[in-house]
């Protein structure tokens, strides 16, 4: 017997941590993603435990699973100005213990910008930084896995490869949990072909051999405005991309990727979503 879908999308906050979830459950969703705090501040409220309470006993009550916080905006772990990282650093260790507190399952992450620096050591502060973060995971605290999200590759946005994200993770690897998020309108906007079945499967060996599928967690679900190797962080609805319905129709029928969560952050907001998760559903195995 299959395990049961994990497909949903980013739910906002607004009316409390809890109400995500239950937004999400109206619409048909088996998870969500949603920030936990206002995502274009730099202080953030601390949780209150009424909060957290609330939001376990949502989660219960709605069944959904592998929940997913996005961090802020803001942060730039590779970021060459000192104070600038050094916040950062600070603003995504809240952002851990905020996920831990939930008990969240991935944190997603964009790695960062070198701005007027070099990638290279753009790449390296950030596995520096991460790496930082290991007392966070000590003895099991958590089962809290951070995940990279590819990027568009615009501008000095490093992680836009999976070379790239691959170096990160050895960097890391052993000192805290760290994984990849797939999001189709950035991979696709990079360089990687998702449009087919063929081009869709290519890809996904092509991060095997570079990564490894095992360090493959959640994608988000979002056709492109711009086409192939573009470089354009433009989110287009299911269908109304270059990336097209086949593509999203394979990326559904693999097998390889059948069981990790997924999440749409496709314009139009929750009625939308509500169409565009039931025609997912309709195309999986």
């Amino acid at each position: 017997m299959q395990s049961p879908l994990l497909i949903g999308a980013h739910i906002s906050i607004a009316g409390g941590l809890d109400a995500a979830l239950y937004a999400g459950k109206e619409i048909g969703a088996t998870t969500i993603q949603i920030f936990t705090a206002n995502q274009r501040q730099w202080a953030a409220k601390t949780l209150q435990e009424t909060e957290v309470q609330k939001f376990k006993k949502a989660l219960l009550e709605t069944g959904l699973k592998s929940i997913t916080s996005h961090d802020s905006y803001l942060i730039n772990l590779g970021s060459p100005n000192t104070i600038v990282r050094e916040k950062s650093i600070a603003a995504f260790r809240k952002e851990i213990e905020r996920s831990q507190a939930l008990g969240i399952s991935y944190l997603n992450f964009h790695p960062g910008a070198a701005l007027e620096g070099n990638r290279e050591e753009c790449l390296f502060a950030i596995a520096d930084a991460l790496s930082s973060m290991q007392d966070c995971f000590d003895k099991g605290k958590t089962n809290l896995i951070l995940l990279l999200e590819i990027t568009a590759g615009q501008g000095s946005v490093v992680g836009s490869t999976f070379d790239e994200l691959g170096f990160i993770i050895q960097q890391v690897k052993g000192k805290v949990p760290v994984g990849v998020c797939l999001d189709t309108c950035h991979a696709f906007a990079s360089g990687y072909d998702l449009r087919t079945k063929e081009t869709f499967s290519a890809t996904l060996d092509q991060f095997d051999k570079i990564i490894g599928l095992s360090h493959l967690h959640a994608m988000h679900l979002n056709d492109s405005e711009g086409g192939l190797s573009s470089h354009k962080d433009r989110h287009s609805p299911i269908g109304e991309g270059m990336i097209g319905k086949p593509g999203f129709s394979a990326i559904m029928k693999d097998p390889r990727v059948r069981d990790l969560p997924k999440y749409l952050e496709t314009p139009g907001g929750l009625e939308i979503w509500k169409k565009e998760i039931a025609w997912l559903k309709t195309q999986a195995l």
